[in-house]
């Protein structure tokens, strides 16, 4: 008699309405597709609901929504709409002009979730919510190599609040405040802990609100802020000084004290060796690295999207592990995110297809030919756009929609920063490096497959700084070499490190294999593939558009390889500078 074989059970998690709307389809627990709105929509932190990512998902799978089983939404909206309301009653009168403002888009449209799914997806199954930070949590959890872990809450309000002060973008240019903080000096940290923080031994906080203005108004900070600091917030895109690095520099002294307190907590708490971290604060590299260096784990991980995209994730394994009761497997040193790699990916008569479309010059190779001319190119200091395989889930590029560079050239920031992603010239680059070479670059004795952990480089590949030098302020410094490597060595000598492994991507592994061959160093400079405001490219025509918008040299659309010099003339009607919104 034929064994009967069960249908496979098929469970989409979405988030939305906040900012980084996503969807995510599990089989039967295992993580089919996930992408964010964005990617689709060229409209950066795209918050409606995620209509393109849920089509993709599903088209990955082959189904219909009618073939789900559940679908899961990360938050809750009664709850989330009880602690808003809460909220602006605690500061009536002033918080009138918010509510009036967000009201009537709760009552239309986020109080009545299930309808508004229900007709985007055609969809007439059971839909299942989960808290907001439980979401986060099993985003970070169920994923991870880990059978059992602790986990600590965010942080996001304080820091995006010097993030808005600093003149930068909020839910958007918090990194830059990440990268701008090395070239300060922590001068206000005493200011913060005794004005705007009251921090505890064991990381709890409460904010100040008497100099925050996100309950009651429309900007992240007040008058009262300005007066503690001496000024009104920097204008966006105006001059970045010496002060604006020094603030940096301060709330990231802060940011890491809290993120430390709070993982010392939680393992005296649990009394376990692993971490797991989500959330927007968990983005933060340089404290990410410090928790691993100084706090009390032996082990962390960080869920690659672990803004609110990854609750899409997160309510979707709720869903399977507690509701479905299934049990989780795990594999030791193995997570179970696949290297992010779980976008959409483009066939080569696809490609082709587009590239003939717009009567672009191309070449095909086999791969061992194309990954040698690539590495030929990096090593003449080209810069290659590098468009391959899935798109990456998470804020990341992670060589799927990569831009790559030579780590060796001292041009190479510069150029890159000014000519290609038009961006500030203060912004460091990431490196990617060969998961066996790590130790070798960075001060670093494990893989770091997501580019969220930031280690100093090697001592010995420092180049020692002079007298004359070390009296540079600021962005004066951005130019000195500080090591063999000085495209990816930020000011103060770390780096935030991506390892590449074979069994996640070959292709990019090899890649760098090949440029090692060729100049002895197993590293790449490796930023994502868009100009600043713009999301990272999901298909052949937004990676071509974005090659021929910029100074890039030459573009692998595997296994298609294009020359900049060959190709005919780029026209728009309108700059297209005039339709991306800056970050």
């Amino acid at each position: 008699m034929a064994e009967v074989v069960s249908p496979p059970n098929y469970i989409l998690g979405i988030s939305a309405f906040y900012h980084d709307s996503a969807a995510c389809l599990l089989r039967d627990g295992e993580i089919v597709a996930a992408a964010q709105e964005e990617r689709f929509t060229r409209q950066k932190g795209d918050a409606s609901l995620p209509e393109h990512a849920i089509e993709y998902c599903l088209q990955a799978a082959g189904i219909e929504p009618s073939d789900l089983d559940y679908v899961g939404f990360y938050d809750k909206p009664l709850l989330k709409f009880e602690r808003i309301l809460e909220t602006y009653l605690g500061v009536v009168p002033r918080g009138l002009r918010s509510f009036l403002m967000a009201g009537p888009l709760w009552i239309k449209d986020k109080l009545y979730m299930d309808r508004q799914l229900r007709r985007a997806l055609g969809y007439e199954g059971q839909i299942l919510y989960a808290e907001h930070h439980e979401s986060h949590a099993a985003s970070a959890f169920y994923p991870s190599p880990f059978d059992e872990s602790a986990w600590p809450d965010s942080l996001g309000l304080l820091y995006s609040a010097f993030t808005y002060y600093t003149g930068f973008k909020v839910n958007s240019g918090e990194y830059k405040v990440m990268g701008l903080a090395p070239y300060g000096d922590p001068k206000y940290v005493e200011t913060i802990l005794t004005e705007l923080v009251d921090l505890q031994e064991d990381g709890s906080f409460v904010l100040n609100q008497k100099y925050f203005n996100y309950l009651t108004g429309l900007t992240m900070t007040n008058g009262a802020f300005d007066r503690l600091f001496g000024a009104p917030p920097r204008k966006p895109e105006g001059p970045v000084t010496q002060r604006e690095m020094d603030l940096a520099a301060s709330v990231q002294h802060v940011c890491e004290e809290i993120m430390l307190r709070m993982a010392r907590t939680a393992h005296r708490d649990t009394g376990l060796p692993n971490l797991c971290l989500a959330g927007g604060v968990a983005l933060n590299c340089v404290g990410n690295g410090r928790i691993l260096r100084e706090g009390p784990f032996e082990n962390i991980w960080i869920q690659p999207a672990a803004g609110d995209a990854g609750g899409a994730l997160g309510v979707a394994q709720l869903i399977w592990h507690r509701h479905c009761s299934a049990p989780r497997q795990v594999t030791p040193g193995r997570d179970t995110m696949r290297g992010a790699y779980l976008g959409p990916e483009f066939s080569p008569e696809e490609i082709e297809a587009y590239m003939d479309s717009v009567g672009a010059v191309y070449r095909r190779m086999e791969r061992q030919p194309l990954l040698e001319k690539a590495a030929d190119l990096l090593a003449s200091e080209n810069v290659v756009g590098w468009f391959q395989g899935r798109m990456e889930f998470g804020p990341r590029a992670l060589g799927a929609r990569s831009i790559l560079g030579d780590p060796r050239s001292p041009a190479m920031q510069e150029q890159m920063n000014v000519k290609i992603k038009f961006r500030e010239s203060f912004r460091p680059f990431a490196p990617t490096v060969l998961e066996d070479r790590v130790s070798d670059y960075f001060e670093l004795d494990r893989p770091s497959p997501y580019m969220l952990l930031v280690a100093p480089v090697k001592e010995e590949r420092r180049i020692p700084i002079t007298e004359e030098q070390q009296a540079l302020f600021g962005i004066e410094r951005l130019n000195v070499p500080r090591s063999d490597i000085p495209a990816i060595t930020h000011v103060n000598y770390s780096a935030r490190v991506q390892s590449v492994s074979r069994e996640t991507n070959a292709e990019y592994y090899d890649l760098i294999r090949e440029f090692e061959r060729r100049t002895g160093c197993g590293v790449v400079v490796n930023t994502s593939f868009n100009v600043r405001g713009e999301p990272i490219v999901c298909t052949p025509a937004d990676a071509y558009t974005c090659f021929m918008r910029t100074n890039m040299d030459y573009l692998v659309l595997w296994p298609f390889l294009l020359d900049k010099a060959e190709q005919p003339e780029w026209k728009e009607e309108v700059d297209w500078r005039e339709l991306i919104e800056l970050d």
